[in-house]
């Protein structure tokens, strides 16, 4: 019978946490792109592993020869389609040397059990201060005014510029980079407005950052800065008619991706200045070669500079090195981006409980002849402290090892129970009778038949 439950809360099927094991044998890694060398040192100094650089390499090269590794590092060059996916048979890791991952097959990749790592705070700060580079650019009209004197002019009255002491910047996105804008921006006493539906309202007032909804955030303020990735509901984000929403004489800034902007809707707007300028370090197609926006002077162009510091080169080299070590070596995984990372100390407390939910995983499915209609794992007592989420996966490893050919692992787990149409619901209560803590795991067939353990 069902235990007492205090929340409940069904949710859709999401990859989340990998656990896994020391691999006893060497792990190879192939370097796709070029990294920092003390990142490559670094690897190189770990035991266990062999490195391998191969730089350039297409698809087609990419397929052949990456059945022979167990982990691939690249950076934004390299693209690892699921072709390159399928190809890599004993393929465990993808380590992305920077934030943006829209080089990796990221479904492709979680299908087939692949954690796929990146480093999104290596070059927060570098590409925070190109931000503020590009804001100040605009400001003063610093790119002209430099062609202006090399050609022999010295025209003051043509390049009058704007301060930004007691503007309003917006951002949207408020992620790292984001944060640490707006704390440079504040200390140039620039007012800052966000929007960010996925931060909660105490971390705005923590910032002293003032939350609005985009459409407001458009319209108040006199510079827009977007940091936020390209999803599908982000993709075209400032479309023509969002544009139109912009403060007249408002400047745009985007450091992040060029997906997120409509540049033909963009170019209208500059060329009619219903906004001052924009200045743009990343664009939809890279190099730009047919941008609209190229034929505009109130545009200030970098050819996606956001990482390009010494700093931010060693930093993202060093640590997807790290990420990509520990993770062979102890299956944390730092940062990554197809499921919910532990830290060595969570995994280690945990492990018990992972391995008794795998475990009751397996008697359900030894219990049953069929694929349930739903699945509920129930925590209670003590190791309700406990994130139940790496549990449930746990939980759906082991049940569907044994009712599909497939390999499931802690990567694929919810995507293949999402497959099978398997609904999924997870239960929290302080209270477990007679015991500390129990773990429960209620599986109902079609019919309504519930088999517990």
């Amino acid at each position: 019978m069902p235990l007492g439950i205090g929340v409940r809360i069904e949710q859709t099927l999401n990859t989340h946490t990998c656990c896994s094991h020391k691999n006893p044998i060497m792990n190879t890694i192939l370097i796709a792109d070029q990294i920092d060398e003390l990142g490559i040192d670094y690897l190189k100094s770990q035991p266990d592993l062999q490195i391998d650089i191969h730089l350039g390499s297409n698809e087609a090269e990419l397929c052949r020869i990456i059945r022979n590794y167990q982990a691939v590092i690249v950076r934004s060059a390299t693209v690892i389609t699921r072709a390159v996916i399928q190809a890599g048979i004993h393929l465990k890791i993808i380590g992305r040397a920077g934030i943006g991952t829209d080089n990796i097959d990221i479904k492709a990749a979680t299908e087939h059990g692949i954690v796929v790592l990146n480093t999104p705070d290596a070059n927060a700060i570098t590409t925070a201060e190109l931000t503020l580079a590009h804001l100040l650019s605009l400001s003063r009209h610093l790119p002209h005014a430099d062609r202006s004197v090399r050609s022999g002019e010295w025209s003051r009255s043509r390049y009058i510029g704007t301060e930004i002491s007691g503007k309003t910047l917006g951002i949207v996105g408020l992620g790292t980079i984001g944060r640490i804008v707006a704390s440079r921006c504040q200390g140039l006493n620039m007012r800052v407005v966000a929007f960010d539906p996925f931060v909660n309202r105490d971390v705005f007032e923590t910032l002293g950052i003032v939350p609005l909804e985009l459409n407001d955030l458009l319209a108040q303020s006199d510079y827009v800065s977007l940091h936020c990735p390209v999803t599908a509901k982000t993709r075209n984000l400032l479309n023509a008619e969002r544009i139109a929403r912009m403060k007249p004489g408002a400047r745009l800034i985007n450091c992040a991706r060029g997906e997120l902007i409509n540049e033909q809707a963009l170019h209208d707007a500059l060329a009619s200045h219903a906004i001052a300028g924009a200045a743009l370090d990343v664009f939809s197609s890279e190099p730009p070669k047919d941008s609209p926006l190229l034929s505009l002077d109130n545009v200030v162009f970098t050819p996606h500079l956001g990482a390009s510091t010494n700093e931010a080169q060693t930093a993202v080299g060093m640590e997807i090195a790290r990420q990509v070590s520990n993770y062979l070596e102890t299956g944390e995984a730092v940062n990554a981006v197809n499921l919910v990372s532990i830290s060595k100390e969570e995994l280690a407390r945990i492990k018990p409980y992972l391995e008794l939910a795998e475990k009751l995983g397996s008697v359900i499915a030894n219990l049953i002849d069929h694929s349930p209609e739903s699945l509920e794992v129930t925590v209670c007592g003590r190791a309700a402290e406990i994130d139940v989420r790496p549990l449930t996966v746990s939980t759906l490893t082991g049940l569907l090892k044994h009712m599909l050919s497939a390999p499931v692992n802690q990567v694929n787990a919810r995507h293949l129970a999402e497959r099978q149409g398997i609904a999924l619901v997870e239960a929290l209560s302080d209270h477990a009778q007679e015991y500390l803590s129990t773990l429960q795991v209620c599986a109902k067939d079609h019919d309504g038949e519930t088999t517990v353990v």
